[in-house]
């Protein structure tokens, strides 16, 4: 099974800014935080309520305290609060990922219910942040926002009505705010994560990941499932000033996933250190 790997961190690139990451208690969330907070970031995390406290002990076990506000991004009076309380406690906000979503994979199966949480968690408070942030962004003369989209966002998959519509609202969000939010000197991106080893994703594999590694590993260029971390690192060059003059584009972190025809890696195809 491949191993997470580690990541350099450029030293104070985001000194004096203030970053607000959703879902940052576990995951691809937890994972850009931390590395924002390692690059001299203050951050603030949102998670849910029953997440919160496992937040607390994986950034302290970092050597990190950031603020985090527990709540659903699903009710709309929570979206409001946690800005107001991130803006208030920190003076301003430069960066916004919005990364929590719901992953609630139905289809033919799916009700209005099921659509109603997949796109409130998702594009909904997506949206609803992005203005809120805004507010703030405006007043300082700019900042930056990315979006967690997915590979699901552009492919069709069984069984994902609810999840891959609602992912790719994202996309067009991300264009549309970039275009409006252009004039205040905001820049609007999005990155498409390919199969991550997330929570959700470890569960699936009954924890077991040097077996399905390779057998999910198989839907990608790479012939290997990607870590929280590798997400990270783009969604920080998003964020930076390196990708000063890049706003209303998606950039796909995902192995190569996208890029793979119907035959797959094929028979014989060989990735270096693989046997």
């Amino acid at each position: 099974m491949s191993t997470s790997p580690t990541r350099t961190p450029i030293p104070q690139r985001f000194k004096g800014k203030v970053a607000l990451v959703t879902g940052g208690t576990n995951g691809i969330g937890h994972a850009i935080a931390l590395e924002l907070l390692r690059e001299g970031a203050t951050v603030a995390v949102s998670g849910l309520p029953a997440d919160a406290e496992e937040g607390r002990r994986n950034f302290a076990a970092a050597g990190f305290t950031p603020l985090i506000v527990a709540g659903d991004l699903e009710n709309e009076a929570f979206c409001r609060t946690l800005v107001t309380e991130v803006g208030t406690k920190l003076g301003r906000i430069d960066y916004l990922v919005n990364n929590a979503f719901s992953f609630l994979a139905k289809g033919l199966d799916a009700t209005r219910a099921d659509f109603e949480r997949s796109f409130n968690v998702g594009p909904f408070a997506f949206a609803q942040l992005t203005q809120l942030v805004a507010e703030w962004m405006k007043r300082q003369g700019g900042g930056a926002i990315v979006n967690v989209s997915s590979i699901s966002a552009w492919v069709a998959q069984p069984n994902r009505w609810t999840y891959n519509t609602a992912k790719g609202a994202v996309t067009q969000l991300t264009r549309c705010a970039a275009l409006d939010l252009a004039p205040h000197r905001i820049r609007v991106n999005s990155v498409s994560p390919g199969w991550i080893w997330t929570r959700e994703v470890d569960k699936a594999a009954g924890g077991d990941r040097a077996k399905y590694d390779p057998i999910w590993g198989q839907y990608h260029m790479l012939a290997r499932m990607g870590h929280p971390v590798e997400i990270a690192g783009p969604v920080l060059f998003l964020l930076s000033d390196d990708a000063s003059f890049i706003t209303g584009t998606d950039l796909p972190v995902d192995g190569g996933y996208n890029g793979l025809g119907p035959e797959g890696l094929g028979q014989t195809t060989k990735i270096a250190g693989t046997k």
